[in-house]
């Protein structure tokens, strides 16, 4: 019997040890693999992004309707849109004249529902329910814009103050082209054109992430070697003068 015992715990302790090993390869294999995957999604990301692009729009409702969670709440938005834009642009309707043909309908709507669902039914017309908007909603739009543009403003009066001669050029020509973009289309047009891309660009670089991040990677470097000639032939050669040295009460 004491054999026997001392066999079978061999046995088993050689089974264990064995099992454990595999163990430890397997949960090392993992983390290295994890590790590398992280290392080449963290070098292919565009920008450097470290988060989910969902987490980059706030990982709420909007976020999921900008990146197409909902299918039928994203293309409705985006119908409604096109249809503004089309009624502006195309038909040549006005704001104003918008506004009022909604509020229209919104009455008769009403009007309707109050009145036909007290002749079909022998009870009570039932009231249609009561449209409020919250006061928050106003008062999140207000603040957020408001931070938007403080920030912007910010970053111009920094640049104009500055002294970066380099940078102030970049800014004035963007501002520039920004100008000239904006001749060749209105301003409605111009934020059709950016609530559209808003919601086609995300979900397409959420699906084509991969492909993206390498062109974006090679369109990045083309960029940096078009800018260090631009800097070596022109910007390097501008004079800086002393703009630093005034301070501004």
């Amino acid at each position: 019997m004491p054999e026997i015992i001392t066999a079978e715990n061999i046995f088993n302790e050689i089974k264990e040890t064995i099992g454990e090993n595999v163990l430890k390869q397997k949960s090392v294999s993992f983390i290295e693999g994890d590790k590398a995957d992280a290392v080449t999604s963290q070098f292919k990301r565009l920008f450097g992004r470290q988060k989910p692009i969902h987490r980059l729009f706030g990982g709420g409702k909007s976020a999921d309707v900008l990146l197409w969670r909902n299918k039928k709440i994203s293309g409705g938005v985006l119908a409604g849109a096109t249809a503004i834009w089309v009624l502006l642009e195309w038909l040549d309707y006005h704001f104003l004249t918008l506004v009022c043909f909604a509020l229209i309908l919104g009455m008769l709507a009403q009007f309707l529902w109050s009145n036909v669902s007290g002749l079909l039914s022998s009870r009570s017309a039932s009231k249609p329910p009561r449209l409020v908007v919250p006061n928050d909603v106003f008062v999140d739009i207000g603040k957020s814009v408001g931070a938007e543009v403080n920030e912007a403003l910010k970053f111009l009066q920094d640049v104009a103050l500055g002294g970066n001669l380099k940078q102030f050029l970049i800014v004035v020509g963007s501002l520039w082209a920004a100008a000239i973009i904006g001749s060749w289309c209105n301003f409605i047009t111009v934020l059709y054109i950016g609530f559209v891309a808003a919601h086609t660009l995300p979900v397409l670089y959420e699906r084509y992430e991969d492909q993206v991040d390498s062109f974006g990677d090679q369109v990045l470097d083309q960029l940096q070697h078009h800018y260090r000639k631009l800097d070596t032939v022109l910007l390097s050669r501008i004079p800086k003068g002393k703009l630093t040295a005034k301070k501004f009460e």
